[in-house]
């Protein structure tokens, strides 16, 4: 009876401790689940405290008052010399053949006391100064006659020309002006009026600046449907979003982008609503895109993609200097190297280029910690940066390789980031638009603006033949 008590006891001793054990097992499995998130949420941290523009997404803005020198984000030929390269087109201030004004500089009398006749001079050397003439609104008057007919007494009234409607009133050239400064030059409407009457003795009022916008906006209708035609027609487009505070919310601004033609225009929203929406033209587009791999471009089948290779390379350093990731120091050597290599070479090595490739997307892989399930919450589960990022390098390997075996598509998503730069500067002066229309009006005029840029064409006069309804677009 005592044996028999004696096994119950050890019995129960045994079902108690496998008990505790797996009390301790399942204990320790949530510690250490715990000590993963806590390891993933200190790195973030510490990788959002390490992030700047050149090793994140940051705009160099977030930089502050310590900012770095600036650096090349990629590498340059050593063998270039400073100063202006070759092809470069310089700037330098040249005579020209018919000046405005001549000023004689004659010589003095001789010490002798001889004094020099006009047919004793000849020509030593030209100096010229460019200079602004004294600024002044030229007015002209319009007047409307009328006459009656003497034989049957009916009266007659000339007109004036289109436009002319009031005693008095500014003219396209002030509207131009107008418009130009406040969107391309980011001046406020208040700057704007200071400005002119400082300038003409006229301060130009607040609500003729925002009718000049509404009526160039209105008048860029066809230029603006030509600009999309003819970004659709290219082999290779530029595409990026950036945010934009209108009326009161945050709204995107959405560019499609190319080397000789900008379309922008706003949206609610930044993903698929936005980029497959009636204001965009991509869903009709069957080249090349361009992008910083934001995910509602994927969802366009028929384009081929492209991904901006300046971003990978600043997302790999970001992952070296936060983590001392290895894999991510040889892969961002690794795409320097063939973004270096000749196109030809890049070609003829694809397989060895696509192979090594592999290679490093796999050592990071098994390198990078796996995803951690976080506890009462549904969805994907959390992941490191270094883990997202060789997810995608893995996912996207032809779109972030297209660079190298197509001779057309760029590395970098540069030309889309520079025709979004100038709203972000607009928004730092005017801190948001008041409404929806507002900023419609400002995104197609600086589009237009920035497509006369990239043309070479004076933009002044562009905008003056705009409001009288034609412009070096819509003219064939």
């Amino acid at each position: 009876m005592d044996k028999d008590l004696t096994i119950r006891i050890l019995i129960a001793k045994v079902e108690e401790l496998d008990k505790r054990v797996r009390e301790l097992e399942r204990e320790n499995t949530i510690l250490r689940q715990e000590n993963m998130m806590l390891k993933s949420e200190v790195s973030g941290l510490r990788s959002r405290l390490g992030s700047d523009s050149h090793n994140s997404n940051k705009p160099p803005s977030s930089d502050g008052y310590k900012k770095q020198p600036v650096k090349p984000g990629l590498p340059k030929d050593k063998s270039s010399s400073r100063g202006g390269q070759k092809g470069h087109k310089g700037h330098t201030l040249q005579q020209v053949e018919s000046p405005d004004k001549i000023v004689s500089c004659m010589p003095g009398i001789c010490s002798c006391g001889h004094e020099f006749k006009r047919g004793q001079l000849m020509l030593s050397e030209k100096r010229q100064v460019f200079d602004i003439p004294r600024p002044g609104l030229e007015v002209t008057e319009y007047q409307i006659f009328r006459a009656c007919c003497p034989v049957c007494g009916q009266e007659h009234k000339g007109t004036a020309p289109e436009g002319v409607n009031a005693p008095a009133q500014y003219g396209n050239k002030v509207k131009a002006f107008a418009v130009l400064l406040n969107v391309h030059y980011k001046l406020p409407f208040k700057k704007i009026q200071l400005l002119s009457g400082d300038l003409f003795g006229y301060p130009i009022n607040e609500s003729t600046v925002s009718t000049a916008g509404e009526m160039c906006y209105e008048r860029l209708e066809e230029s603006e449907r030509i600009i999309k035609s003819k970004i659709v027609a290219e082999k290779v487009v530029h595409a990026d979003e950036t945010g934009l505070r209108t009326a009161g919310k945050l709204h995107w601004l959405h560019t499609a982008t190319t080397r000789l033609h900008t379309y922008l225009f706003i949206h609610e929203k930044r993903e698929a609503g936005a980029i497959q929406g009636r204001n965009s033209i991509l869903p009709d587009y069957d080249g090349w895109l361009v992008h910083d791999c934001w995910s509602s471009y994927f969802n366009l089948e028929k384009l081929k993609h492209a991904i901006c290779g300046a971003h990978i390379l600043r997302e790999l350093q970001g992952l070296v200097e936060t983590d001392g990731c290895k894999w991510a120091k040889v892969f961002k050597s690794f795409l320097l190297f063939v973004y270096m290599m000749p196109i030809e070479e890049r070609i003829i090595r694809r397989k060895d280029i696509e192979s090594r490739y592999d290679r490093i997307c796999e050592i990071g892989e098994k390198s990078e910690s796996p995803p951690v399930k976080t506890a009462g919450r549904k969805g994907r589960y959390k992941r490191t940066k270094g883990r997202n990022l060789v997810e995608r390098l893995i996912r996207e390997k032809d779109a972030v390789l297209a660079f190298a075996f197509n001779r057309e598509v760029p590395f970098t998503n540069n030309l889309a980031e520079r025709d979004i730069r100038p709203a972000k500067v607009k928004q730092k002066i005017s801190n948001c638009f008041r409404t929806f229309k507002e900023a419609e009006i400002y995104v197609k005029i600086e589009g237009f603006i920035s497509t006369i840029r990239k043309n070479n064409r004076h933009i002044f006069s562009a905008l003056c033949t705009t409001f009288e309804r034609y412009n070096f677009i819509t003219v064939k």
